[in-house]
């Protein structure tokens, strides 16, 4: 026996307080992952929308219809902003209240008017332009998880579909006037589908929020969590057993006197002076380098594709760059220097490994020569501040 109306109303409002504690569930979990927080609020809505329907359906009074119509726009309306900060991580109040505001102006006044026939054909097109929005959201996120978030596209999308049947049916019996609300073969179909797209979404949602707890475990594992470049374990993983050709460099830079300012300053003004440094290493490399902060104040920074002699040319424009910068501590200004060895390519291609302890030598050699300078590996020929030279 197939379920009646009612029935399938009441299925619908359980659904959505389901997928509601569902999602709320998962932000509680990840309370970073905000956009879980607004699906939540937008969902509130809609469940208050879907139960204040249902006593429109018994009861059609006029303003009850236009309070469904307005919970159910701004709920739609918050759900498609949700999908936009998945995204983008921001919030877009402002195209939410104008979504919602233009979607409640196309079927609150035809309502107040007494033609509901006509209210809830824009409503219905109004929760399918909503609907079709915030799939196009997820669709533009796909390639951060292409299986579950093509999943949710597509349950969104099916969703609005079924939207624009019932204005479709409604449309085509050309009824402007109905007194009651509306019953027919698409509405049926309507809330099946409501039903189980929000069953299907919850499900996704579910897997979509363990991906990415996985991915930021992932990216928790390889990041420095101070400077936000690649740790020490993630370079070994990335170039540890590939051979070192002609057009590669590997560059090691270390902060000098960088005790000194902890000592003097403490620690929080260290880490600062790190931060520093990292922003000048990110800001004057390629989108092809790879930087990385090896551990203390010591950093590395792997070139690819790159010109015999331009490494050292890259190394020198860090090193200025980091000793012309002011570094405001408290009421004071600090200046500080990097000490920098150069491992040149080779013709004979040496591992990542050998490459970065040839640097490392010629680091100390800096070090040694009295810092604040530029030393290339394996010729230990001395580049004094402002000079770059390759040896003979």
């Amino acid at each position: 026996m197939m379920l009646d109306y009612n029935s399938l109303l009441l299925a619908l409002g359980v659904s959505a307080i389901c997928l509601t504690v569902t999602i709320m569930g998962s932000w509680l979990a990840r309370r970073a992952e905000t956009f879980l927080l607004s699906c939540t609020c937008g969902l509130v809505l809609v469940v208050s929308g879907i139960f204040t329907y249902a006593f429109y359906v018994e009861q059609p009074q006029r303003f009850l219809g236009i309070a469904g119509f307005v919970l159910f726009h701004a709920g739609f309306a918050t759900i498609w902003g949700a999908g936009y900060q998945f995204r983008t991580d921001r919030l877009p109040l402002r195209g939410i209240v104008i979504r919602a505001l233009i979607a409640m102006a196309t079927s609150v006044p035809p309502m107040l008017a007494g033609l509901d026939g006509l209210a809830f054909i824009a409503d219905n097109l109004a929760i399918a332009a909503l609907l079709f929005a915030t799939a196009r959201q997820y669709w533009l996120g796909r390639a951060e998880a292409p299986a579950p978030i093509t999943g949710i596209t597509a349950l969104y999308t099916l969703t609005a579909i079924s939207f624009v049947l019932c204005a479709g049916v409604l449309i085509w019996d050309g009824k402007l006037v109905l007194g009651a609300a509306p019953k027919n073969w698409a509405e049926d179909l309507s809330l099946a589908m409501c039903i189980a797209g929000m069953t299907g979404i919850g499900a996704l949602s579910l897997a979509l929020h363990q991906w990415r707890l996985a991915a930021r475990h992932r990216m928790d594992a390889i990041t420095d969590p101070l400077t936000g470049l690649l740790n020490r374990r993630a370079l070994f993983d990335q170039y540890g057993t590939r051979a070192m050709g002609v057009s590669t460099a590997v560059i090691v830079f270390d902060i000098d006197h960088f005790k000194s300012v902890n000592d003097r300053y403490g620690h929080a003004a260290g880490d600062h002076v790190l931060k520093v440094f990292a922003h000048e290493l990110s800001a004057n490399g390629r989108s092809s380098d790879t930087a990385a902060r090896l551990g203390g104040e010591e950093f590395a920074l792997v070139l690819k594709e790159i010109m015999p002699g331009r490494a050292e040319l890259a190394a020198e424009r860090i090193r200025k760059a980091f000793g012309d910068r002011d570094i405001y501590i408290e009421d004071e200004v600090l200046k500080c220097t990097v000490s920098v060895g150069v491992a040149p390519g080779r013709s004979r291609p040496l591992d990542f490994d050998a490459m970065l302890n040839e640097a490392d030598k010629a680091l100390y050699a800096a070090k040694r020569a009295g810092r604040n300078r530029v030393e290339l590996a394996s010729h230990l020929h001395s580049v004094p501040a402002g000079v770059v030279r390759s040896a003979s």
